[in-house]
């Protein structure tokens, strides 16, 4: 558990913005918050959020945290997760397109269950 967390504050390091000081968002992205317990900040591309995927993690999030917050958008799926989403769009993944949420989840945890030590 702890190696976990650790994990994910070096990833929002990593992953997260420059400096405070820099404000502004490159055109043709947007700023989101990511995560339910530990948010990171990413920055990605605007066209990303009409992406099926997409549409169906907004809808989660909705679930999560409403429509009233202070911010960037948020969504509410682990960092991980939501990192596998950015590669496989990226990658222009043909199968990303028609895959549904749960098909996602489980072919994401299935992917990492194989790496996780033996208890």
């Amino acid at each position: 558990m702890r190696s976990g967390i650790v994990k994910k504050l070096l990833c929002c390091g990593a992953k997260g913005f420059p400096a405070e000081s820099s404000d502004a968002v490159p055109e043709g992205h947007v700023r989101v918050n990511v995560g339910k317990e530990i948010v990171c900040k990413f920055e990605m591309q605007a066209n990303y959020l009409n992406h099926p995927l997409f549409e169906n993690l907004l809808r989660l999030s909705e679930e999560e945290f409403g429509y009233s917050y202070d911010g960037a958008l948020r969504i509410a799926c682990e960092i991980d997760l939501f990192q596998y989403v950015l590669h496989l769009l990226k990658t222009s993944n043909p199968s990303a397109h028609y895959m549904e949420l749960p098909a996602l989840f489980s072919k994401f945890y299935s992917a990492n269950t194989r790496h996780l030590p033996e208890k």
